[in-house]
């Protein structure tokens, strides 16, 4: 089957209704063909996931896919494999790739983006809550850069383990629903030392409320789009923070204030655990306050507050463990600056930073 097949179901197997607000009430790039490119005004491109050769599914949540109302049955299905390797699509389903901007390693890196992500659509779970699906590994988007759009099975299988136990721990955190071989190589370097090798190609399946992050506001704000972010702020509000009100100053001063207290909530069960991210960049910050992207984590043996998994960072050692509480707050002032416009209020944005310090001591 084609990536371009569209299904309907009858019976039990993903008949799911897709109520994909994100792309209803967001701005969407113009432009269909997918090459590399700057988006101007939109929060995301649609794109075809990529056809892989021969896939296999080779593991599952069954407390992910029983929350999203599949039976063991249907996660076992040569039906299911496809459509979460990205191979058949089904009805409802709006693949896409999201905008968005970051600061990486301290530095404004402009236009960053799903490279090798595409959220497939947005479903209703068996307790109410909004789930959005994502397929990490997929193929090249617009935001690729100099990528392949592709995952590897080490990293994938990674991604799948890490993010279920991190539920279990107590530690909030986006989900994972499959683990698929797409039957393909993907070249990698897997030591950095300039002799990469093919390896297994893999999908992961993500699921979480939503993927926006820090830089999802922050690439609007540098663009002076600052309708665009307006737009986005309110959808945020209102779809994942609606206990605040209908948006406004005082609103967007409360929503910072609640995205400022559950990061804290996140960093300090980092740190209960021992989980050092790697990677904390903005753009690998969750507006929701969810552990997101898994990179080069990694978890302390010994405690060592200046250690990192990421051997890119060895020697700045800026998102060592001891130094996450830190960056967190120093991402925090980023997206302070990226909602400024909306606000105009200095000082009440900096007393919500300097509780952060108080709330993290707190918690």
């Amino acid at each position: 089957m084609t990536q371009t097949t569209e299904t309907n179901f009858t019976n039990g197997l993903l008949n799911w209704q897709f109520d994909n607000q994100f792309v209803q009430r967001l701005p969407a790039d113009p432009e269909t063909k997918n090459f590399r490119r700057q988006v101007l005004g939109a929060c995301y491109s649609y794109v075809t996931p990529r056809t892989v050769t021969s896939p296999t599914l080779l593991a599952y949540s069954t407390e992910m896919a029983h929350e999203l109302g599949l039976s063991d049955e249907d996660c076992q299905s040569g039906l299911f494999t496809n459509v979460f390797v990205g191979n058949q699509k089904l009805r409802g389903m709006q693949p896409h790739a999201q905008c968005y901007g970051g600061h990486q390693f301290g530095n404004w890196a402009g236009q960053l983006g799903d490279g090798r992500a595409l959220n497939l659509g947005e479903i209703m779970g068996e307790s109410g809550q909004r789930w959005s699906l994502q397929l990490k590994g997929s193929g090249e988007t617009p935001y690729s850069r100099s990528a392949d759009g592709l995952a590897v099975l080490r990293s994938s299988v990674r991604e799948f383990l890490c993010s279920e136990a991190m539920y279990h721990l107590g530690v909030p955190t986006t989900r994972a629903l499959s683990l698929i071989t797409t039957g393909d190589e993907v070249i990698r370097d897997m030591f950095y030392d300039g002799r990469p090798q093919s390896e297994p190609g893999a999908v992961v399946c993500r699921v979480a409320p939503s993927f926006l992050r820090l830089g999802s506001y922050e690439i609007f704000s540098a663009q002076g789009d600052i309708k665009t972010l307006k737009t986005l702020v309110d959808y945020t509000i209102e779809s994942f923070f609606p206990h605040l009100g209908a948006p406004g100053k005082q609103t967007y001063l409360d929503w910072f204030q609640e995205v400022c207290e559950r990061t804290a909530d996140m960093v300090v069960d980092w740190m209960r655990v021992g989980f050092v991210h790697g990677v904390f960049n903005t753009d690998n910050t969750s507006v929701l306050g969810l552990t997101i992207d898994y990179g080069p984590y990694g978890w302390i043996d010994d405690y060592d507050p200046n250690w990192t998994p990421n051997t890119t960072d060895a020697t700045g050692k800026r998102y060592r463990f001891g130094a996450q509480p830190q960056i967190a707050q120093w991402n925090l002032l980023q997206m302070a600056n990226a909602i400024y416009p909306l606000i105009e209020d200095a000082e009440a944005l900096r007393n919500i930073l300097n509780d952060y310090v108080t709330l993290y001591t707190d918690k």
